[in-house]
C-alpha cells in the first residue's frame, strides 16, 4: 500500500484534523508519516492566516516534488479555501480542496478533484484522531463570528458552530485512555454553545471526571465569568493556563480591530482570573503596528502589557491580508514594526522572568514530552516549559522541584516521592 506524508501548517485545529485524516488512511492500509521524507503521496494541510503562511503552503509543493518527483500531492485547508487557483497548475498536485472535505480523503485520493466543499451551517467535521504527541487536541467547535478587521479566517472557516456535548465527552474518554493531557481546540472555543446558549462552563463540568489534564485553547474576554471560573476552580483536572487574546492595549486600536472590549474590561478579567487562580499562567497575543498605529498608541499597549503582568506574549508585526476590511487602511514601515517588536520583546522577557521567580523552590508536576539537546523537555500543569535531566519516559508525569529559570522556561529537579 502507498506511503503518505501529512504536512500540517498553522493552528491546533489543523493538527487535529490532520491526525483524523491519518486515522482514516491507517485504517485503510496506508502507511502514514508526519515527518518530511520520500513518499508516494503528500497531503498539505495548509494555512492562510497571513500571506506568508499561504506562500509557505505553496513552497511545500516543491519540497515534496524534490523528495519524490513522481509523487501525488493533495492540498487542503485554509489556503485552498482562500484561493484554490494558486495550486491548480502546480507540479504533481492532483487535488485541491478547502477547509471542508477532509473526512472524504479516501474518495479524494481515488477520484481527484479541484473544487471546494460547501461549508456547513451545523457542526459536521472529521473526527477520531490518532495519537501523535503526548498532549492531544480535541476539537469542540469550528468557525468564527467575530470578523476582526485584520482576519480572514471567518470567511474561510464559516460561522461558528459547536460540536455535540456527548460526542466531545466520548472522544475525551478515548484520548484520556492513552494520553495525560487534552487541549480543547477550535477556531473560537469561547463561542461554544449548547441549544443556542454559551456553554463552555457546562462543557468543562461534563469533563470533570475525565482522567486527563484538561487545557483550554485561546479564549475571548467575554467568556471569562465568575460562573466559568467557579467551575474551573472545582475541577481537579484543569490546567490553570489562560491564553486570553488581547491584540492591543490601546482602546483606539481595539476599536479599529473590531475587538469587542476595552482595555479596562480586559484588565478586569485578568484580575478576576487571579482572584480564583493567584498563580495562573496568563499568556496572550499582541499585534504590533496595526493600521497606522502611532508611537503613542504603541506605548499605551506596551504599558498595558506591563500592567497585566503576562507570563508570555506572542508578538506579531501586523501583516496586511487581502480580503480583510483593514487591507487598504494606512500601513506603517516594516522597520518601525520590527523596532517595536524588539522593544515589546524586552518587556515580555522581564515579565516572564518575574513570573517564573514565584515558582523557584516550589513543587509541581511535569509531563515529559521529548529528549532534546541532552535533556528532557516538557510542561508543568500550569503550562510552564520545563527542562530536566535523568532517565525519563515520554508521556509520563513526574513530581518535580522548580530550580531556576532556564532558556525559555525553568529547570526542574525530578523528585523520588
Amino acid at each position: 500500500m502507498s506511503s503518505v506524508i501529512i504536512v500540517t501548517l498553522g493552528c491546533k485545529q489543523n493538527k487535529y484534523e490532520s491526525d483524523c485524516m491519518a486515522r482514516i488512511l491507517l485504517d485503510n492500509g496506508y502507511t502514514v508519516y508526519d515527518k518530511m521524507q520520500p513518499a508516494d503521496i503528500y497531503i498539505i494541510n495548509s494555512c492562510a492566516v497571513t500571506s506568508e503562511a499561504e506562500k509557505k503552503s505553496r513552497q511545500y509543493i516543491a519540497k515534496c516534488c524534490a523528495l519524490n518527483p513522481d509523487c501525488k500531492i493533495i492540498v487542503c485547508g485554509c489556503a485552498g479555501e482562500s484561493n484554490i487557483e494558486q495550486f491548480e497548475g502546480k507540479s504533481n498536485v492532483i487535488s485541491v480542496i478547502g477547509t471542508e472535505g477532509k473526512d472524504k480523503i479516501l474518495d479524494i485520493l481515488n477520484n481527484p478533484t479541484k473544487s471546494k466543499f460547501e461549508i456547513p451551517k451545523e457542526y459536521c467535521s472529521i473526527v477520531n484522531p490518532i495519537k501523535t504527541t503526548t498532549r492531544e487536541n480535541l476539537k469542540i467547535q469550528d468557525g468564527c463570528n467575530n470578523f476582526c478587521s485584520y482576519c480572514l479566517i471567518p470567511y474561510l472557516r464559516g460561522r461558528s458552530r459547536s460540536r455535540a456535548l456527548e460526542e466531545i465527552v466520548a472522544e475525551a474518554k478515548v484520548i484520556a485512555s492513552r494520553s495525560k493531557e487534552i487541549v480543547l481546540t477550535g477556531i473560537d472555543i469561547s463561542s461554544y454553545k449548547i441549544d443556542g446558549e454559551l456553554a463552555l462552563g457546562r462543557l468543562m463540568r461534563a469533563l470533570y471526571d475525565i482522567p486527563a489534564l484538561i487545557s483550554l485553547g485561546s479564549l475571548e474576554v467575554n467568556v471569562v465569568t465568575r460562573e466559568l471560573l467557579e467551575i474551573l476552580k472545582d475541577m481537579p483536572n484543569f490546567s490553570p493556563h489562560f491564553h486570553l487574546s488581547l491584540q492591543s492595549g490601546c482602546d483606539e486600536i481595539l476599536t479599529k480591530m473590531n475587538r469587542h472590549y476595552s482595555s479596562n474590561e480586559y484588565y478586569a478579567k485578568i484580575e478576576l482570573i487571579r482572584e480564583y487562580f493567584p498563580k495562573a499562567n496568563i499568556t496572550t497575543d499582541v499585534i504590533v503596528g496595526f493600521a497606522g498605529e502611532s508611537e503613542e498608541q504603541f506605548v499605551t499597549t506596551l504599558l498595558f502589557v506591563k500592567k497585566c503582568k503576562f507570563s508570555f506574549v506572542h508578538i506579531f508585526p501586523y501583516s496586511r491580508r487581502e480580503g480583510t476590511r483593514a487591507y487598504n487602511w494606512e500601513d506603517i514601515p516594516m522597520s518601525v514594526k520590527k523596532e517595536r517588536v524588539e522593544r515589546l520583546s524586552k518587556v515580555v522577557e522581564e515579565l516572564r522572568c518575574d513570573y517564573l521567580k514565584d515558582y523557584i523552590g516550589t513543587r509541581g508536576i511535569m509531563l515529559a514530552e521529548e529528549k532534546k539537546c541532552g535533556c528532557w523537555q516538557g510542561f508543568s500543569r500550569e503550562y510552564i516549559k520545563c527542562y530536566a535531566s535523568g532517565a525519563l519516559e515520554q508521556g509520563v508525569e513526574y513530581n518535580v522541584k522548580f530550580v531556576e529559570p532556564y532558556m525559555d522556561g525553568i529547570k526542574v529537579l525530578i523528585l523520588e516521592d
